[in-house]
């Protein structure tokens, strides 16, 4: 069973950036699946990038594309999230998951194929 922890969100002024950490524990992680999500205030839970288990491949949400870079560090056990010209409405809590639902897309965009998430960190932008 892989337990995710998150770190690295805090308040940050518009056009700069965070790296977000993904910590994980188990024997699964480096043959997973890795996806970021997040959470704003009333809003649901949203896709924003997933990294295959080499980290050969990568997606990410047309919001965040070109701004943000998905990295993993399999002998670390880390996924990373590199979030660059942040804007105030990438407001919200961070949260890292498992792919636990192969259904033919190694890099799912949908919150149901995802398991084990994490607490999340929060990330806030100035405007």
């Amino acid at each position: 069973q892989v337990q995710l922890l998150e770190s690295g969100g805090g308040l940050v002024q518009a056009g700069g950036s965070l790296r977000l950490s993904c910590a994980a524990s188990g024997r699964t992680f480096s043959s997973s699946t890795m996806g970021w999500f997040r959470q704003a205030p009333g809003k649901e839970r949203e896709f924003v990038a997933a990294i295959t288990w080499s980290g050969g491949g990568s997606d990410y949400a047309d919001s965040v594309k070109g701004r943000f870079t998905v990295s993993r560090v399999n002998a670390a056990k880390t996924v990373y999230l590199q979030m660059n010209n942040l804007k105030p409405e990438d407001t919200a809590v961070y949260y890292c998951a498992v792919l636990r639902n192969y259904s033919g897309n190694y890099l799912s965009k949908m919150i149901d194929d995802y398991g084990n998430w994490g607490r999340g960190t929060q990330v806030t932008v100035s405007s």
